[in-house]
């Protein structure tokens, strides 16, 4: 089977396969589900089944417990290729966890969960953090948690101004889960303290 390349000699069969590898790459994940991809890139489950196997076979993903894991030779790939674009990121809020928060204990609470209307995608690590990624149930949106020195970022990405209500509307349902997981103080100790910031409404 002939193989065609993209810039920086990563490898792909077919230009459906070139739009998986951009959503992959422009949400930097580094574990994620099949569901999750499926509905950022409104494929047909039978074609993205496809294509996975086709990056599997060509080293860029491999299953994992947790859905499909990133390889070292696609995280050098991703990183040496420019995003490709299409949906903009819109801050939401950016808040301080309380000191006794424990970020392991929500990421692990929060990991793979569906809830309200959003759906869990993956995750992608980076040396300033890491961040929990969910996409709306239509796919339109996708909510971002980015938790990094004691800090919680909540982004959104819209294509279509449209759909930016609803992608706040999500947005606060995670900080909502999020909040509940360390609302509850220990015995004794004060109640915990969490200044937020609100951006201003976002103009597409």
């Amino acid at each position: 089977m002939r193989r065609d390349t993209l810039e920086d000699d990563l490898p792909v069969v077919s230009p459906r396969d070139a739009e998986v590898v951009r959503a992959i790459e422009e949400e930097e994940l580094t574990v994620f589900t099949f569901d999750g991809l499926r509905r950022i890139t409104g494929a047909h489950p039978e074609t993205l089944s496809r294509s996975l196997e086709r990056l599997e076979d060509g080293g860029l993903v491999v299953r994992s417990p947790e859905g499909y894991s990133v390889t070292d030779k696609a995280k050098e790939s991703f990183a040496a290729r420019p995003a490709y674009g299409g949906a903009k990121k819109v801050p939401i809020l950016h808040t301080f966890l309380p000191y006794e928060a424990s970020v392991k204990t929500i990421v692990s609470a929060l990991k793979g969960r569906w809830f309200d209307t959003i759906r869990w995608v993956g995750m992608a690590e980076a040396d300033d953090g890491l961040v929990m990624k969910w996409v709306t149930e239509d796919g339109t949106a996708t909510i971002d948690a980015r938790f990094s020195a004691g800090q919680l970022d909540v982004d959104a990405k819209v294509a279509n101004e449209a759909d930016l209500p609803k992608a706040i509307r999500a947005a606060h349902q995670l900080l909502g889960r999020i909040s509940r997981l360390y609302a509850s103080p220990r015995p004794g100790a004060r109640p915990a303290l969490m200044r937020i910031g609100y951006f201003t409404p976002y103009a597409m």
